[in-house]
């Protein structure tokens, strides 16, 4: 293994086991542990690494509606809209996008009430001047992550 190569190839391994340990890592990797310990600590420090969560099936545990969101939004009030889309828990992914409207948005609902419930009070919003929705009939691939090109 190349040194240039190492991070990619760490975070592969991290992608296929987020819970494996610094050795089984150095094993995988044929380095040292501490190389992979200091590697895996550069690559959190740059922000390339967020974090470590587990994936969660949504339906599983009681969302059972998944909905995307298209706001047109006033100009200036962008930040604001992006803000209070974030700050609601069920809202899995917010963005700012070029074309028809402004702002896609990703949410989790218990079912088409609670949806309804979200989707009202953005429209009581002044600033929000268009708003559709499409509810998820089926997912084939969600929340999908990908191995980074390693050289070889």
């Amino acid at each position: 293994m190349t040194y240039e190569n190492l991070d990619a190839s760490l975070i592969n391994a991290l992608l296929d086991d987020g819970r494996a340990s610094l050795r089984s890592l150095a094993e995988e990797l044929d380095v040292s542990v501490t190389t992979v310990s200091n590697h895996l600590k550069d690559l959190e420090s740059e922000g390339i690494i967020e974090g470590y969560t587990p994936v969660i099936n949504y339906e599983k545990v009681g969302y059972d509606v998944t909905a995307i969101v298209q706001l047109k939004v006033e100009g200036n009030a962008l930040p604001d809209i992006t803000d209070r889309l974030k700050g609601h828990e069920q809202m899995t992914d917010v963005y700012e996008v070029t074309g028809e409207f402004d702002i896609v948005a990703v949410g989790k609902f218990t079912d088409t009430d609670d949806m309804n419930a979200l989707i009202k009070d953005l429209l009581a919003d002044a600033d929000i001047r268009e708003a559709s929705t499409s509810v998820v009939l089926d997912a084939p691939v969600e929340c999908n992550q990908f191995e980074l090109d390693v050289s070889e």
